[in-house]
């Protein structure tokens, strides 16, 4: 990459303030503006953003009377809460790093993961006490406890400092948040990839408040559609300790926008906060979306304009139609751990809107790149493709706000950025009107005859049929073709279908053009169930274990 020296960097007056891109900066807007807005959890809850400003400052000074100093780290281990928001602001603010631990992997790699960080102060709600119980005694760096728990006056356990709220009360409202370097890292927690140890990314302040403006300005660039506006009622339905939330709450925060959050999730206690508190604005991936649409209370909530940015995996259509008979204005939205995450959203051009089914396509397509990212989709020598909706290759990337690399893994590191660029390890085709489709993953394209079928597109046309409720296919070893598409099926419950049903079915799209003839699977097993990742993808090496043990 070509650099320059132009010799002409500003020189400020010495009274001049820098102002650097610090979390703390997102603060002054909302409580200069909006400082009344409220800040709801579950029914337990509410208070302003005036308050939250003042536990911010009672949460840092808290923390350094236990010994928090600039450098540490600090683990949080709770559900979606307001706790978990002002963490995400007074940890970073201080000076410290904060490390949001993944709950829902096992013991084991909750370990290795709190372990490697190196975390120092550990805040843990009441619900996650077994498990470390389990791991206590081989914790390394730990030096700190903190008891979370929503029972005022509940017993702290033994060799805890002290309960969450009684140690912010003790702490000043007054603390003093300093400058410093921008580039310093804020945010660490671990990928959840199906194979090896999870690797650590990490986030420096001038990262997370780039991104959340360039995903702020993108979501307020339509005219209406899929557009977020400081009248929104904000509630996360992605956790708080995966990928900050897709960067949400900094964006809900700095905007000043009332905002709900859910704790532990369960479909009906979902719905009647959207009921309860008019929410209008979330984010979560497929498999929940699916669990909300399959609960009977979505009969008695009014999802009508609930904007939801769907993510994590592909949005099949036929999920995606459903949503949208019930109202719903969702749309695809595409990243991954190492992006921060958000890189592109499907939201759907004025000049492209009026067809619905044009508009179902474009809502669950990849989307189109947000500000400041630079997207290419490249063939193995690194040379761009032609954005023709047909040449496919793997997406590229560079944006302000990418990790720089894996935390103390410096061959992974070196791997993710070859070339100067991101490596997403998603194959991608990009469209005449700039939407990105991710068509698969590298890993689980399935190569069969000569042809690669894309696993995404199959499953896209198997979730159109009327009897299917979700979907997954993965390639399973053939003597003959190299592999062969298998797809496992889970049916509506008021619903049947066969075997042939479904060979049908996708033989009809296949014989329209949409999708390969190759791709008629060779078998379709019907399932009760679909195998996730920790954080709700469909886990398809797990499956493939599990199906193709070959």
């Amino acid at each position: 990459m070509k650099t320059i020296d132009p010799g002409n960097l500003i020189q400020p007056t010495p009274n001049a303030y820098g102002y650097p891109l610090l979390i703390k900066q997102l603060l002054h807007t909302p409580l200069a503006v909006n400082p009344e807005q409220e800040i709801v959890y579950r029914d337990l809850k509410r208070y302003n953003y005036r308050t939250l400003g003042h536990r911010i400052a009672q949460l840092a000074s808290a923390l350094e009377a236990q010994g928090v100093v600039p450098g540490d780290t600090v683990g949080m281990m709770d559900w979606d809460s307001h706790r978990y928001l002002e963490t995400y602001f007074a940890v970073p603010m201080m000076g410290a790093v904060l490390m949001t631990v993944n709950v829902r992997l096992s013991p084991e790699q909750i370990l290795y993961t709190i372990n490697h960080a190196g975390v120092k102060a550990l805040l843990v709600n009441v619900e996650f006490m077994p498990v470390l119980e389990e791991i206590r005694d081989k914790l390394e760096t730990v030096q700190t406890l903190i008891y979370i728990s929503d029972v005022p006056g509940d017993a702290v356990p033994s060799g805890f400092a002290g309960e969450y709220e009684a140690l912010l009360h003790a702490g000043t409202p007054h603390y003093e948040f300093p400058d410093f370097d921008e580039n310093t890292r804020a945010t660490t927690f671990y990928t959840t990839g199906t194979t090896g140890l999870p690797k650590g990314v990490f986030f420096s302040h001038r990262q997370l408040v780039l991104h959340t403006l360039a995903t702020m300005s993108g979501l307020a660039t339509p005219a209406s559609q899929g557009r977020l506006h400081r009248d929104d009622v904000y509630m996360p339905i992605t956790p708080m300790f995966h990928v900050h939330a897709w960067g949400m709450p900094y964006i809900a925060t700095v905007m000043g926008l009332r905002q709900v959050y859910p704790g532990r999730y369960t479909p009906d206690g979902l719905l009647a906060l959207v009921r309860q508190e008019k929410v209008t604005f979330s984010h979560c991936v497929p498999t929940i979306l699916h669990m909300l649409l399959t609960n009977p209370a979505i009969h008695d909530t009014n999802t009508k304009g609930w904007k939801l940015i769907i993510g994590g995996s592909a949005l099949p259509k036929g999920l995606a139609k459903t949503a949208l008979e019930h109202g719903m204005d969702l749309f695809t939205g595409y990243g991954m751990s190492e992006t921060c995450p958000i890189l592109t959203l499907a939201q759907i051009k004025t000049s492209l809107q009026g067809d619905p089914n044009r508009e179902l396509e474009i809502r669950t397509k990849t989307g189109l790149p947000i500000p400041l990212v630079d997207l290419h989709i490249v063939d193995e020598n690194m040379e761009d493709l032609p954005r023709d909706g047909k040449a496919a290759g793997e997406i590229v990337v560079r944006a302000p706000w990418l990790t720089q690399g894996y935390y103390q893994n410096p061959s992974a590191s070196e791997s993710l950025w070859t070339g100067g660029f991101l490596h997403t390890n998603d194959i991608g085709v990009i469209d005449p009107d700039g939407y990105l489709q991710v068509t698969d993953r590298i890993k689980d394209v399935i190569k069969t005859g000569g042809e690669w079928v894309s696993s995404l597109e199959l499953e896209d046309v198997i979730s159109r049929n009327e009897a299917v409720s979700e979907v997954a296919v993965i390639g399973i070893k053939d003597s003959k073709w190299g592999e062969r598409p298998m797809a496992l099926v889970v049916l509506k419950k008021d619903k049947q279908a066969s075997e042939d049903d479904i060979k049908l079915h996708v033989k009809k799209f296949a014989e329209e053009g949409v999708i390969s003839k190759f791709a008629i699977p060779e078998r379709v097993l019907f399932v009760p169930g679909i195998d996730k990742t920790s954080v709700g993808k469909i886990n398809k090496k797990g499956l493939r274990e599990r199906y193709d043990p070959s």
